[in-house]
């Protein structure tokens, strides 16, 4: 019996589209005209592709802030064990604002959600009053972050 594999909805890109990539991972502000330079395109090019990429979702362009220079005091990992339907649970985390980032994993736990909150009484009723009182949610576990020591967005393109 042969198995057969989801098709992904990945969007293939050319060798011209990842150096536009790399070229906004260095600058997200960076000229169409100088990544057109630099990639061998015209700026108007350059500005089809990175629509297209937008459009796809194979890039977003954002301001990345500095979570402590805001407001936010207090930034963390936490570890969700589900009961139930994982999706579900994961959906209804991700409408949660003060988690950043919501994953599915294989090993200790189910979720990763990634917060950031003000204070810690922020933080209790986060985790008290709105991801505990979740139905599925079976345990969690807080890591506080003490210090950030490297967080990137330029990752190689394969």
């Amino acid at each position: 019996m042969a198995v057969s594999r989801r098709q992904s909805a990945r969007p293939q890109l050319d060798d011209t589209s990842k150096a536009i990539v790399e070229q906004l991972q260095q600058d997200g502000r960076r000229p169409y005209a100088s990544i057109g330079k630099a990639v061998g395109l015209s700026e108007a090019a350059v500005r089809q592709r990175v629509q297209k990429l937008i459009e796809s979702g194979a890039v977003q362009i954002v301001a990345v802030a500095d979570p402590q220079q805001i407001g936010f005091a207090r930034q963390l990992m936490i570890g969700i064990n589900i009961e139930g339907d994982l999706e579900s649970a994961a959906s209804a985390l991700a409408e949660i604002p003060e988690l950043v980032y919501v994953v599915l994993t294989a090993g200790s736990f189910d979720i990763l959600a990634e917060a950031v909150v003000v204070d810690d009484e922020h933080l209790l009723e986060l985790i008290n009053e709105r991801i505990r009182k979740l139905a599925g949610v079976r345990r969690t576990e807080t890591f506080m972050y003490l210090k950030l020591k490297k967080q990137t967005y330029n990752w190689g393109i394969a």
